[in-house]
This record gives C-alpha cells, sequence and structure tokens, in this order.
C-alpha cells in the first residue's frame, strides 16, 4: 500500500474493491478456482492485489469478497466486507449489476444514475465491466452476466452517510473514481455536497442552506421549514458548495454557522477546518472599531482567544459584531458565485444555536 506526501498510508475505494471481487467471482464462475490474491487495473494504471476474505461456489453462481482497507484515511466504510457474486446471464444482455443486500437503490433524480437503478456508480462500473470482458475473453465467454453487489452491514453503516437524504435507500453507494482513498483528501465528503445540490434541484428546490453543523441545520430548518433534501451538509466546505452553485445555480441560498467558522469565511477562507485556517483576530478588531468600538474594546477584541470570546465582548458594548461578519461573509459568497443568479443569506449562531447575527440580500 503507498503512502502519500504526509507519510499516510493510501487506501482503496469500495468502487476497487467491488471490482476485484467481481473478477475473482466471474473467474471461479468460469473454471471452478478462485484467484487469491486478485488484481485489478485501476484508471491511473495501478494494479493492486487484493486478499479474498470470502470465497463461496454453487450451482449457477460464485461468490467473492474483500474487506475493505482505506488506508490511514477515517473512512466509515473502512473494514466493510463487499462482496460480489456473479451468475450467467441472458444471451446478449452484457452486463447487468443488480444491488445485495446493503447496497442502495436510487430513489430520487438528480444523480448521475437512474431511479431504480443499483446505488453503484459509473466508474465502478466501467471497471467492473472491463474485468468481466478481461475475464470472458481469457476464457472464450460471452460475458453476459449479472453482477451483484453487497456489503455486510451496509443498510446500518449508511445511516451515518448522505444516502438517506439524497434518496440512496437500502445502504451503501459504491463509489471511486480512481479506485484510490487519499487519506484526509475530503473527496467523498465534498463530492456528496455536489450530489446533494443536484438533487435539490432535481427536486425542484428553489431554496438551499448549507450548514456547517447539526446546530445550524437545526436553526435553518426552524426558520424556513426545508425538506430534509434541500438541506446541504457542507461543514467545513463553504467554496466547494458554492462553485458547484456557481455553475449549477438555485434561486435563494442560506449559509448558516458558528461564529467562529464564519469569521473565516468573512475574512475569505473556503475551507474552514480548523487544522487549515484560522480566525483573523485583526479582521475582527477592525470590524469593531469600523462600528465604533473604543480603543479598548477593539484592542480586547484582537487579544481575544476565540471569535465567540470577540462577539460576547462586542455584545456587552452593544455592537453588531456577527452582523458586521455576515455581510462580510455575504460578499464573499457573492465574489465566488461570480454573478450567478442566486440570492444569499447568512445567519450567524452561538454554541447554543442562538442567532447572532444575520445578512440578507435581495429575495
Amino acid at each position: 500500500m503507498s503512502r502519500d506526501a504526509t507519510g499516510l498510508r493510501r487506501g482503496w475505494t469500495t468502487g476497487a474493491c467491488a471490482t476485484a471481487a467481481t473478477k475473482a467471482a466471474f473467474t471461479a464462475l468460469l473454471t471452478g478456482s478462485f484467484p487469491d490474491p486478485v488484481e485489478i487495473t485501476l484508471p491511473k494504471g495501478q494494479r493492486p492485489a487484493f486478499a479474498l476474505a470470502v470465497e463461496s461456489l454453487g450451482d449457477g453462481w460464485a461468490t467473492a469478497g474483500i474487506v475493505k482497507d482505506a488506508g490511514d484515511d477515517p473512512d466509515v466504510t473502512h473494514g466493510a466486507l463487499i462482496r460480489a457474486t456473479v451468475r450467467p446471464g441472458a444471451a446478449g444482455s452484457g452486463v447487468v449489476f443488480r444491488a445485495g443486500p446493503g447496497v442502495g437503490t436510487v430513489t430520487k433524480p438528480g444523480l448521475p444514475l437512474a431511479v431504480g437503478e443499483p446505488a453503484i456508480n459509473p466508474v465502478p462500473r466501467q471497471l467492473m465491466r472491463g474485468v468481466v470482458a478481461e475475464v470472458a475473453a481469457a476464457h472464450g465467454d460471452a460475458g453476459d452476466v449479472e453482477v451483484e453487489i453487497s456489503v455486510d452491514n451496509g443498510e446500518e453503516i449508511a445511516r451515518h452517510t448522505w444516502n438517506p437524504r439524497l434518496g440512496i435507500l437500502g445502504g451503501l453507494s459504491i463509489l471511486g473514481t480512481t479506485g484510490v482513498v487519499v487519506p484526509y483528501s475530503c473527496s467523498a465528503w465534498i463530492d456528496s455536497i455536489r450530489r446533494g445540490i443536484d438533487v435539490a434541484r432535481a427536486a425542484g428546490r428553489r431554496h438551499v442552506a448549507g450548514c456547517t453543523g447539526s446546530t445550524s441545520e437545526r436553526v435553518v430548518t426552524e426558520m424556513y421549514a426545508l425538506p430534509e433534501d434541500a438541506l446541504l451538509d457542507m461543514g467545513d466546505f463553504v467554496g466547494a458548495m458554492l462553485k458547484h452553485l456557481r455553475r449549477h445555480p438555485v434561486p435563494r441560498l442560506t449559509i448558516a454557522g458558528g461564529i467562529g467558522k464564519l469569521a473565516k469565511f468573512a475574512d475569505g477562507h473556503l475551507d474552514l477546518h480548523s487544522g487549515r485556517s484560522q480566525v483573523n483576530h485583526a479582521l475582527l478588531a477592525d470590524l469593531a472599531a469600523a462600528a465604533g468600538g473604543s480603543p479598548e474594546l477593539v484592542e480586547a477584541v484582537r487579544t481575544a482567544n476565540t471569535a465567540l470570546g470577540a462577539l460576547q465582548l462586542c455584545q456587552q458594548d452593544g455592537l453588531p459584531l456577527a452582523d458586521l461578519i455576515a455581510d462580510r461573509c455575504r460578499a464573499t459568497a457573492d465574489d465566488i458565485l461570480r454573478g450567478a443568479d442566486i440570492a444569499v443569506d447568512i445567519v450567524v449562531i452561538d454554541r447554543a444555536g442562538t442567532i447572532v447575527g444575520r445578512s440578507q440580500g435581495p429575495s
């Protein structure tokens, strides 16, 4: 297993594991023997080999299973057992995909799969078709098969993902565009934000909300009575959300979050993670000064330990620091949206979920 520049170990996607399991199962279906380990070729040319955790062969079917290793990434599917069961298909059918236990089914439009299809994404499908063709050619078979992918305990694991909100019901999605999991790359989260926007647009939602966490999500739900599929769990990735909305707009966007994260957004940061951006207390002090704060207050804001501490100091003097932060956030959002026809409003909350600042554009 290779490592990235930080020394962290890379892993394999669910799609790569499902592909390897499919190759092993189809080989066994044709030959009676499972290759172990089983090697596949990924889109960028890597050739990883996977050890089989499960192999079973019956009359007209074969099943192989691989335990997903996500490397050093805190992936919710790390350790999941991914199975592929291959059966002969009708002549001329090609590869037909089925969702087995623990793999979801698409129930809402807006995803790159049709409603009713197994939640096996396009690149993993392409990889699986490729290994079926490879094995078929090696053994003189037509390659007309049914491939059923399942994930042990997948329905329970999926409750900790975006799948229920995206309308993927019954289990996990089989994902991956490169086959490789890059530790802490956050690509899966960002992809979920994009898919959430696509689903909301397909459902005709005219107002969506990007929230930094569960508290801000609860606040905007109470404010606007938004349906679940209009709520975007953007986390720290406000920039990724805005860039996708710039290309795929909706009429109205609410951005909601705590004072600390939105203070960073007000300073132009588009990734709000504490390890990748910090609160600029000099900016907060400038805002306090522009609002008429005394020199003593401005200096206290400049040296405050946290954005919340700065807010509390300003509240004591009746200065609307959170409103000023919200105004700056809206300006940052408008810069990223580059003229897209989206009305943006900002909601700033404290840790208790109390609204402490607002900024509203034209509706």
